[in-house]
């Protein structure tokens, strides 16, 4: 195991050092100028000129990125241009609800996901299969912002129960029902149809037919031996879809309202606010980067028989 846990950290070398090359050029050669941000409409080619010198843009690009990884390896994200913050202390300031939000999603997605999954499998081409694949479908096409305005309007501006949006600090975690639910909905839909596509496959396996010829419970067979082994598959999705929260969060929390790391992405955006972009998305890129080494690490202890691929 420790020969395969070795090649995927090598591997992870060159793939995060490719994340900081195009994060870094394609900020750079996007539309927009953040010293007129910064200005305004009224000022003086002197005063562009020093301020672009000041903050190092006048550099060829190569010599920016060189200064720039640099920073990044000792944990220098930079400052923001707007407000002149470290960009790392605005991202700390942001991950908490970000994390929350996640995490909730996460849950609700693993609660509904997983036993509606292996009751589609179990009870294949029935009306509560059916009924699955399509709330599966309808869950996985809908966008997560659409989703979440439709939850605003049924349970924020009708019923009245829960509120629209808002931070921790002023609506509590009730702030993060409606956005939980609908980035968790979403996550849901598709693990429910891969946990339903693995579990039909596993179940038509000749061990599958040899636990039951023992005289062993549906419920052990089900989820002892079946759901088991056909983890390998779902575990990939799920991986996918947690490096993926972070993503669907810059909607989401922009849908409702949720002072975030995905608001505080948007808002980058449209300061053209270079620093806090490159690292709001580098920590995006990042998670999703470690997300998938954690899972391929994952592979080799619910199948051994990964420690000895090539």
């Amino acid at each position: 195991m420790g020969r395969y846990i070795a090649r995927r950290l090598l591997l992870f070398i060159p793939l995060a050092l490719g994340i900081t090359i195009l994060v870094f050029t394609l900020l750079r050669f996007a539309p927009g100028d953040p010293i007129v941000s910064m200005l305004g409409v009224d000022y003086s080619p002197e005063q562009a000129a020093f301020l672009r010198h000041q903050l190092g843009l006048d550099r060829p690009v190569i010599v920016q990125y060189a200064f720039w990884l640099g920073r990044v390896l000792r944990g220098d994200l930079g400052r923001a241009i707007w407000n002149r913050q470290p960009v790392h202390r605005l991202i700390v300031q942001r991950l908490p609800t970000t994390i929350l939000l996640a995490l909730g999603a996460t849950t609700i997605g693993v609660l509904i996901s997983f036993p509606v999954g292996v009751l589609s499998a179990v009870r294949k081409d029935t009306i509560v299969d059916h009924v699955s694949r399509v709330l599966a479908i309808l869950g996985a096409s809908m966008p997560v912002f659409w989703f979440g305005l439709l939850l605003i309007v049924i349970f924020a501006a009708w019923l009245n129960i829960l509120p629209a949006g808002g931070s921790l600090q002023s609506e509590g975690l009730k702030a993060l029902l409606l956005p939980c639910t609908a980035l968790g909905t979403s996550f849901a839909a598709l693990v429910t149809r891969m946990i339903r596509s693995s579990m039909v496959e596993v179940l038509t396996q000749d061990y599958i037919r040899t636990a039951r010829a023992k005289g062993l419970s549906e419920r052990v067979v089900h989820y002892r031996h079946a759901l088991k082994n056909a983890l390998m598959p779902i575990v990939t999705v799920i991986g996918l879809q947690l490096g993926s929260l972070l993503g669907g969060a810059v909607l989401t929390e922009t849908v409702f309202g949720l002072p975030g790391l995905g608001r505080l992405l948007i808002e980058a955006v449209n300061r053209r606010d270079y620093p806090i972009v490159q690292g709001c998305v580098l920590f995006i890129s990042f998670f999703f980067l470690v997300t998938n080494l954690a899972v391929d690490v994952l592979y080799a202890f619910i199948d051994p028989r990964v420690r000895y691929e090539e």
